[in-house]
């Protein structure tokens, strides 16, 4: 689509590479947004090509007990997402989002060569199982350069990861009708690019690495980050920069620490005593605008970071320093806007730990599983993750086509599922996904025994792999709602001025799903460890795996009870809005 033909038109809030105002003919649309596709592209396939295969990697090349080498790559996963709070706050605050982007996706860029470097040098790995002797664990050396290489990578993937999308729609005008337009199609195919990048990874590079070599599959995750880093900088003369907006971590920050200084104090009885930028503000449309959200009467010990304090007159601070004494009662309602949305976001967690055993416990179940398609092929463990994939690309138009259409008819409801209601029901198809994973392990098991196959964990069992195939379809197709629905949520109730923070609280959510996937499996080993059969065993086949499995199924049932009681608790803004006498279409205009 080809942007306005203005010349000479510029973008006030953006400017160029020279620092000149972006000139709307010149810079930003679909050309600079298509290089930033394709760095977004190689990042899903080199982080993905290297997790979702990784516990194979660890138990048969690294000698990792299955506890651990699912513990490793959750780890991996969560540290990934964590650090996007990091990057988000570094572009915000120092950085910008260009040079983060460049910077961490260099970093990103060094760990994988360093992991593709450990999988060629013979001394950086273990040497091969003989039969019949113990395998030789990893020694210190060749632990560290893989945990290195490993948490290099995850630093250059939640710099990355943080700032690519906001990078992305710098690139369109939002006061222009048209461009805020292509904004819209710009998510689409960047969801697009996204699912591409996670099929190639599970299918091409996952069967390159099980069959030509890891050295290859690492080796080509390490050209794909190059090669996507040569194709952003390649758009650099086109890209528009936004100015440094800071982190709303800091907002944050300064609002709890002005309430703790004035701990002490007794609040006015007349909230419009308290401290708004508001009061300076005469037309009428821009004061209510300016004092949206409006005063709440929850987390009242907040409104203290408001008083207007005489002291901190007298201290004659620049304003930078005046804020972490004196907030506006507009900073400290949109933090008790966040504060209200935190029930919402601990109790997504659980799904994202359920989410974990797709690339931990499940592949390692498909490894002793027959897995050939005809005489000759043979589908790589990883490979399963396909059907994950695939149902996400199927759930998103059956539920544009079919379900929204019912829904708009039960729930009187224009977009169909609210995003509480999509999240839900990924809650509930996540619980239901550890139940088949729990029977698939019982039949797996049983046929192990039957056969006589249980002390062989390198044995392949004579049941076929697609029997895995329902737990990776319920997960996949509850990602599509709960993703969505958890994206749609947080950028819709983050207030307009933390905007940038509500992607960091959704992927904080994943990143906190991975850490509590390993700190449950450290507890059931240690627990049941010493037991036998144990939980989690090191031969799948003397194991029992499904209590794990049931132990999620019950916790993820317990938690959705809790979502419930948190999603009826919780008000959606344009419902705070209306009862405040606010017109709808004000409201969007407000928060647009």
């Amino acid at each position: 689509m080809a942007l306005p033909e203005t010349e000479g038109n510029t973008i006030s809030d953006a400017r160029n590479y020279n620092g000149r105002p972006a000139e709307r003919s010149t810079t930003g649309g679909w050309t600079s947004a298509a290089m930033i596709l394709g760095v977004e592209l190689c990042e899903r396939l080199t982080t993905l090509g290297i997790a979702v295969n990784l516990v194979t990697y660890l138990t048969g090349t690294m000698h990792f007990g299955n506890a651990s080498s699912a513990n490793t790559v959750t780890n991996f996963l969560g540290t990934s997402f964590i650090l996007c709070l990091l990057g988000g706050f570094v572009a915000d605050t120092f950085l910008g989002r260009y040079l983060t982007i460049a910077i961490f996706a260099t970093v990103q860029a060094t760990g994988v060569t360093l992991l593709t470097i450990s999988t060629v040098v013979p001394s950086l790995r273990p040497p091969k199982c003989t039969a019949g002797e113990p395998c030789t664990p990893a020694n210190r050396l060749q632990l560290a350069v893989l945990y290195l290489a490993l948490y290099l990578t995850a630093l250059g993937t939640g710099g990355l990861k943080s700032s690519v999308s906001g990078f992305g729609s710098d690139q369109f005008d939002e006061s222009d009708k048209k461009e805020r337009t292509q904004m819209t199609n710009f998510f689409n195919w960047f969801f697009f690019f996204i699912s591409i990048g996670s099929l190639a990874a599970v299918t091409l590079l996952v069967y390159v690495q099980d069959n030509l070599g890891r050295r290859w599959g690492y080796g080509i995750c390490a050209t794909a980050i190059l090669l996507g880093l040569i194709i952003f900088l390649c758009g650099t003369r086109r890209y528009r920069f936004k100015n440094l907006v800071g982190s709303p971590l800091t907002q944050i920050a300064k609002v709890f620490v002005a309430a703790w200084r004035k701990r002490h104090m007794d609040l006015p009885p007349d909230p419009s005593l308290l401290y708004d930028i508001s009061d300076n503000v005469v037309n009428h449309k821009q004061k209510r605008k300016q004092r949206l959200p409006r005063h709440s009467k929850q987390f009242r010990f907040l409104d203290k970071a408001a008083i207007k304090d005489p002291d901190v007159e007298t201290r004659g601070l620049n304003e930078p320093n005046r804020r972490w004494w004196l907030s506006t009662l507009t900073d400290v309602e949109e933090v008790k806007i966040v504060i209200r949305m935190l029930p919402i976001w601990a109790t997504t967690i659980m799904f994202w730990t359920v989410y974990a055993q797709m690339t931990t416990f499940s592949v390692s179940q498909a490894t002793t599983m027959d897995r050939h398609i005809g005489n000759s092929f043979q589908i790589p463990p990883a490979s399963l993750t396909v059907f994950f994939v695939g149902s996400i690309l199927l759930t998103v138009p059956v539920y544009d086509r079919v379900i929204v259409p019912v829904a708009r008819k039960l729930f009187k409801n224009p977009q169909g599922l609210t995003p509480l209601q999509r999240i839900g029901v990924g809650l509930v198809m996540s619980a239901t996904a550890m139940a088949a994973a729990a029977l698939t392990e019982l039949k797996r098991l049983r046929a192990a025994r039957s056969n006589g196959l249980a002390d062989d964990p390198s044995a392949q069992i004579p049941l076929s792999v697609f029997w895995l195939v329902p737990q990776f379809f319920l997960v996949g197709s509850g990602e599509a709602f709960t993703y969505i629905g958890q994206l749609g949520f947080f950028l819709r109730e983050c207030p307009e001025g933390m905007k940038t923070m509500s992607t960091g609280m959704f992927l904080s959510t994943l990143s906190l799903g991975f850490f509590l996937s390993s700190l449950l499996v450290s507890i059931v080993h240690k627990v049941t460890g010493e037991r036998r059969p144990p939980w989690l065993s090191d031969n799948l086949n003397q194991g029992k795996l499904y209590n794990f499995y049931w132990l999620l199924a019950v916790l993820s049932v317990l938690n959705f009870g809790l979502y419930l009681v948190c999603a009826r608790w919780y008000v959606y803004k344009e419902s705070r809005l209306a009862e405040e006498g606010i017109e709808m279409e004000e409201a969007e205009d407000v928060y647009a």
